[in-house]
C-alpha cells in the first residue's frame, strides 16, 4: 500500500467538496474526435462505444461512473490526453447511457461485468495482438476491479487503473445519507428515478410492453430517498438479486482485489465524500499485482492541482498516463 505524496490539492480548491464539484461543474472541454459503434449484446440489447484515434496504437477501454457517459468531463479529458500521448481509446457507454434507452428493463449496476467482458472479447477478437488496458471511474472502477478479479489470469491486458472506487457498496450508500453528501445523493437519485420512469414510458410507446411492465412493477419511486431504498426496490429486482444486501455483498469489489493478476493501479482519496476510510483495504487484501495509492485530498474523481486558478491541472490524467507508459510493452 502506497501512501502517495505525489498529489497536492490546489490551494484554491483545498476541500473535498470543492475538489469533487469543480471539475464536474466548471471544466469545459470539447469532445474529442469520436467514432461511434453500436454492439448487439448476447441478450439482444445493445451498448454504444466511442472510439478516439486510429491505427494500431495501444487501445485503452474507459468505464464511466453512475449517471455518466462518454460525455463526462473526466472521460473526454482522458481521451484527449491519451490521443496526445499516442494511445487510442474506446469509451463504453453503459446500457442506456449513450443518449438512447436500451431495449431491456435491466440496465447497469456496480457489479455488472457481462458487458465489459463482452466488449473486451469483441475487441480482442478483432485485434488479437494489440496492447490493451482498461480504466474505470467510481462505479466503473468497481465494475473493473470485480471483473479483473473474476477473470484472474484469463485476460490479456498490460494494465488497469481504477479511480475513486466504492469498494464496499453498503458503506458508501450509508455515507451518502449523511451531511453534505446528502446533496450528491439527492442529485443522483433524482436523475436515476427520472430515467427509470422515462424509460418505462419509452418502452410503452415503442411497443415493448413486457419490459415496460417490469419497470411498472417496481411501484411508486417517489417514496425512495436513499440508495439503500433505490438499490433494494429497483436495482436488486431488475438484476436478479434477492435484496439490497445480496446486491451489495456480491457486487462490492474489495473482495476481488486479491484475485487480480493484471498490473493494476487503484487511486483513492482519504477525503472522498462518497465514502469513508472504512472502505480502504488492508495490505494483505491486495494481490501482488495491485498498487493502492491513497492521497490525502482529491475528493471524488477530482484531484485538481496547480497554483493558478485560471490554469487548473488535472493530476489524474498525468498519473494515469505515467502508469500506462510504465506498464505498456514497447
Amino acid at each position: 500500500m502506497d501512501e502517495s505524496l505525489t498529489f497536492k490539492a490546489a490551494w484554491w480548491l483545498n476541500h473535498a467538496h470543492l475538489q469533487t464539484l469543480y471539475p464536474a461543474l466548471f471544466r469545459k472541454i470539447p469532445s474529442p474526435p469520436l467514432q461511434r459503434e453500436r454492439l448487439t449484446t448476447p441478450d439482444n440489447d445493445f451498448i454504444d462505444i466511442d472510439y478516439c484515434g486510429t491505427g494500431n496504437a495501444p487501445l485503452i477501454i474507459l468505464l464511466h461512473g453512475l449517471t455518466g457517459s462518454s460525455k463526462s468531463g473526466y472521460i473526454k479529458g482522458l481521451q484527449h490526453a491519451l490521443l496526445q500521448q499516442g494511445f487510442r481509446s474506446v469509451a463504453l457507454n453503459f446500457r442506456g447511457c449513450s443518449g438512447e434507452y436500451n431495449r431491456l428493463a435491466r440496465c447497469y449496476h456496480s457489479g455488472e461485468t457481462e458487458d465489459i467482458h463482452f466488449l473486451y472479447q469483441t475487441l480482442r477478437q478483432r485485434e488479437p495482438n494489440t496492447a490493451m488496458a482498461v480504466l474505470g471511474f467510481s462505479l466503473g472502477g468497481n465494475v473493473l476491479l470485480k471483473w479483473l478479479g473474476e477473470q484472474g489470469d484469463q485476460l490479456d491486458l498490460f494494465a488497469a487503473v481504477a479511480v475513486s472506487v466504492p469498494l464496499l457498496l453498503n458503506v458508501c450508500a450509508t455515507k451518502l445519507d449523511n451531511g453534505f453528501s446528502k446533496l450528491y445523493r439527492a442529485n443522483l437519485l433524482r436523475e436515476l428515478k427520472y430515467y427509470v420512469l422515462a424509460k418505462q414510458a419509452a418502452h410503452e410507446k415503442l411497443g415493448a410492453p413486457q419490459e415496460a411492465d417490469k419497470i411498472k412493477q417496481l411501484g411508486d419511486l417517489s417514496t425512495i430517498h436513499s440508495f439503500w431504498q433505490y438499490d433494494d426496490r429497483v436495482v436488486a429486482p431488475l438484476h436478479g438479486f434477492a435484496n439490497v444486501h445480496d446486491y451489495y455483498q456480491r457486487s462490492s469489489s474489495r473482495q476481488f482485489l486479491k484475485l487480480i493478476t493484471v498490473p493494476t493501479l487503484v487511486i483513492q482519496a482519504h477525503d472522498d465524500p462518497f465514502m469513508t476510510t472504512e472502505v480502504l483495504p488492508d495490505a494483505d487484501e491486495l494481490s501482488p499485482s495491485v498498487q493502492l495509492e491513497i492521497t490525502q485530498g482529491g475528493g471524488h474523481v477530482g484531484f485538481v492541482t496547480g497554483k493558478n486558478p485560471f490554469k487548473p491541472v488535472y493530476w489524474l490524467e498525468q498519473r494515469i498516463l505515467g502508469f500506462l507508459k510504465q506498464q505498456c510493452p514497447s
